[in-house]
């Protein structure tokens, strides 16, 4: 499973994939950016797990896309 991680950079918000930034989804908001994350989750064609981190590095929430595809039975 592809691997997306949301996080600060400087003063923007974006999305990684294996250290590399992911085109796109740079934005000055973190909710910006993880839309953006989300949309270009949504659009690929394996599944793709969205860590989506703090200020501080740590991560805040994980989300699955497609979500059927969500390893574990989980409410989150």
């Amino acid at each position: 499973m592809k691997r997306m991680d949301v996080v600060k950079k400087n003063d923007q918000w974006r999305a990684e994939s294996r250290g590399r930034a992911v085109p796109g989804t740079s934005a000055p908001r973190k909710t910006e950016a993880v839309k953006k994350t989300a949309q270009k989750a949504k659009a690929a064609r394996e599944p793709v797990s969205v860590r989506i981190h703090k200020e501080n590095g740590r991560i805040q929430e994980e989300r699955t896309y497609p979500r059927g595809a969500d390893p574990r039975k989980s409410r989150g």
